[in-house]
């Protein structure tokens, strides 16, 4: 076990003592069921989510502080999880399927529906979802504890998918600078963070493709923590970014367990892990639909997606890379891109701005003149 797994495994073990304890002296708050985002098929679709005491957020604002958001921030990452804990979907033609919450409160699951609900907005299947019973020590809070997932199903029409990375791809968060990246995420909302210069531009344009309907489906990868799902999602709807499942990882500290297929290297990381078995079990979900890749070469992105091109050839169309301006990540940039271009005829296209990548984009017959014209709009505003 490694070090950050154990502090990890600590934390999670005074977490659950702190929340029993609460409980048991009626100091804890209602409880609260968060639904994720989520992707599927018309056959088989995926569900996450978490039950957890209300954490007391209140709707972020443009006024908000520096100091109110750190407040919000720390309310998010201090959460009082519930264990054990039975959910159940309900299924349209009576048909139940039951979860049980983890140690970390997250529920999971995947599910073979006889028949679809009613969409509620394009591409968007809403699933309700509900406590079902608790432990013996939280039977006080009982009551009606539920939520609805929205799950995204990609039409028979859709031309591509994309899966984006989020941190300085799509929101500035100043990842390759740990201190300046602190004072981002503690100190901002969806409201006061900054977005890509051309990237809702871009992506929408992007999701039009050239059929100008809204078909091509977009998937976010992040190894974030859940705890900023609500502050990421806020912000794409805020700046007109395309919504999308957003895959991120269920604790700072622990990677995703592996299984016997999972690929590792010496240069494998946390990030690295979490971001391939989430890509791949999209591709896998989609094996008849292309996709587009977007990253930054400020972490690993380039190497994780010269993977899964390797493990899944043929899927991929093209790789976007965002250059964050350091030399020493384009040099080991440049050899992947080369040798993916040489071996699979894939191209990994390092960009200085979303226009550029619009341009190329719009070269390879992917977004319209039309798309491209509001990319380069964009890009002349901000």
């Amino acid at each position: 076990m490694n070090i950050g797994q154990w502090v990890s495994d600590a934390l999670e073990w005074a977490d659950t003592r702190i929340t029993r304890a609460a409980a048991r002296l009626g100091r804890l708050r209602p409880l609260h069921l968060d639904v994720y985002r989520s992707y599927g098929t018309p056959h088989r679709f995926y569900l996450k989510g978490r039950l957890l005491a209300d954490r007391g957020l209140t709707p972020q604002t443009e006024a908000d502080s520096p100091w109110r958001n750190f407040q919000a921030m720390y309310r998010r990452f201090n959460s009082r999880e519930i264990p054990k804990a039975q959910i159940v979907v309900e299924l349209p033609g009576g048909l139940d399927a039951y979860a049980t919450t983890d140690k970390a409160g997250y529920y999971t699951l995947a599910l073979d529906p006889p028949q679809l609900p009613a969409p509620t907005d394009y591409l968007w299947y809403p699933v309700p979802v509900q406590v079902s019973r608790l432990p013996k020590r939280f039977r006080g809070l009982d009551g009606t504890i539920k939520g609805t997932a929205q799950v995204l199903i990609p039409p028979p029409t859709a031309e591509f998918g994309v899966i984006s990375d989020l941190d300085d791809t799509v929101i500035v968060t100043r990842a390759t600078h740990i201190l300046r990246m602190l004072r981002t995420v503690l100190f901002r909302n969806a409201h006061s963070h900054e977005p890509l210069s051309g990237v809702a531009a871009f992506y929408q344009a992007l999701q039009l493709g050239l059929s100008g309907q809204p078909d091509n489906p977009f998937f976010y990868v992040s190894s974030s923590p859940w705890n900023l799902y609500d502050v990421l999602e806020d912000f794409l709807r805020l700046r007109g970014i395309p919504l999308g499942p957003m895959l991120l990882r269920d604790s700072l500290l622990s990677g995703p367990k592996r299984g016997p297929g999972d690929v590792s290297s010496g240069n494998d990381s946390l990030h690295h892990g979490h971001k391939l078995k989430e890509i791949k079990q999209l591709l896998d979900t989609y094996p008849h639909l292309p996709f587009i890749l977007l990253g930054d070469s400020g972490q690993h992105d380039a190497d994780i997606y010269a993977e899964v091109v390797r493990q899944r050839p043929g899927q991929v169309k093209v790789i976007y890379i965002r250059d964050v301006g350091l030399p020493a990540r384009l040099e080991v940039v440049a050899p992947v891109a080369l040798a993916l271009q040489n071996e699979f005829k894939v191209e990994m296209l390092v960009v200085p701005d979303f226009l550029t990548a619009a341009r190329h984009a719009a070269g390879l017959g992917l977004i319209t003149p039309e798309g491209l014209a509001g990319v380069e709009a964009a890009s002349r505003e901000q």
